[in-house]
């Protein structure tokens, strides 16, 4: 058993095998079209980059399996992949299911999902990057949907022997909950469809599902569109929709970035501290690697975090793995922005600037937690 659960997330978005990507990405490699023809904005930018493993098709198990190979032997052992669901089916799955799923070492790592349903505009095309207002594809769903996705769910996912489940229940991420509760109709309907898939999952032989919910927006925690009451506080939402944890996608929803990385780290921690007070659920620290979105966009984007070296990052894993020590009534659960998000500088993968800094920051902290097994 590993001592500590560090789990990256995984964009799914380099890769030519999904075809509705070709409408953002033409030259058919995937989000790897922006990396590759990135440019400086400023003196002094850091871009262009380039990955030391090359343009890879994530979703080859032969490439998957070198990944896992990097991640195991850095600590990080858990892979958390953004899961999608656009206009009346997935979208992007073909990274977890053609390449993780079937890499021959799959089994040296745990994976869940993070339902990442948002709405999807313009920003993956950098073609229309100066505008961000058009939509492509709604990210709520009505409850019919919604049972759809869930029994997609128990089926191909929650039943794979290396699901990372806490208390024995399959972990499952929701980044957006007002495109939820929107799309479900309220708070009480939402409950119920929470509970409804629940009991979806016993059926299915399952201990049921354990709800942790994305933090990025106070605001969704407090809102009274949809339901007659005045207001709703977070922790009433939490406790209303049985939500068991929580933890953050990224550092920029919550801080200031455009500052130096240790002292974003103050302001971590703080909101660390003050989620465990308001929230009666466990919350799981989370690390961000970086932050500069400007590779998605053709003008200079205000924003980008400074001095965040390996050095300065290998400093937030240890703040987690403090929090993780101090709270051992918890699951030792730390998320990590991210595997692979380049196109928003935030990436454990090695580059041209760094080299393997980012994974050696996390295995100097972390070191290999899992046991080789016989294939």
């Amino acid at each position: 058993m590993a001592k500590y659960d560090v789990a990256a997330y995984v964009w799914p978005a380099y890769t030519p095998d999904e075809p509705r990507t070709r409408m953002f990405w033409p030259e058919g490699m995937g989000e790897w079209q922006s990396v590759k023809n990135s440019v400086r904005k400023y003196e002094g930018h850091s871009w262009p980059r380039k990955p030391l493993w090359g343009y890879v098709n994530e979703a080859d198990p032969y490439v998957m399996e070198m990944e896992i190979e990097a991640a195991v032997d850095h600590g990080i052992n858990t892979f958390i992949y953004d899961w999608y669901w656009y206009d009346g089916r997935p979208f992007l799955e073909n990274c977890l299911n053609d390449g993780f799923l079937k890499a021959k070492n799959r089994n040296k790592m745990k994976f869940f999902l993070m339902w990442a349903n948002h709405d999807a505009n313009s920003l993956w095309d950098i073609r229309l990057s100066r505008g961000q207002d058009n939509v492509i594809w709604r990210g709520a769903v009505d409850r019919a949907e919604f049972e759809r996705i869930c029994r997609r769910l128990i089926g191909t996912y929650f039943k794979q022997p290396n699901y990372y489940c806490i208390d024995g229940k399959p972990v499952f991420m929701i980044y957006d909950l007002t495109n939820l509760v929107t799309g479900l109709g309220g708070y009480d309907k939402t409950a119920q469809a929470l509970g409804w898939f629940e009991e979806e999952a016993r059926r299915a032989g399952l201990a049921g599902v354990y709800y942790m919910l994305t933090m990025w927006s106070e605001k969704a925690m407090n809102y009274s569109g949809v339901d007659s009451h005045s207001q709703t506080t977070g922790m009433e939402v939490c406790r209303k929709l049985g939500f068991k944890g929580m933890t953050h996608y990224q550092f920029v929803h919550f801080a200031e970035i455009d500052r130096d990385y240790e002292a974003i780290l103050k302001d971590a921690e703080a909101e660390w501290k003050r989620i465990e007070a308001n929230y009666q659920i466990p919350y799981y620290p989370h690390v961000s690697v970086g932050w500069d979105n400007n590779p998605r966009f053709l003008d200079f984007r205000p924003g980008v975090m400074k001095n965040n070296t390996p050095e300065a990052v290998e400093k937030a894993f240890r703040m987690a793995k403090a929090y993780v020590d101090s709270h051992p009534e918890q699951a030792p659960l730390i998320t990590v922005n991210s595997w692979n998000e380049w196109t928003e500088t935030s990436y454990l993968e090695p580059d041209d600037l760094y080299g393997y800094g980012y994974l050696e920051a996390a295995g100097r902290v972390f070191g290999p937690q899992t046991e080789k097994k016989e294939e």
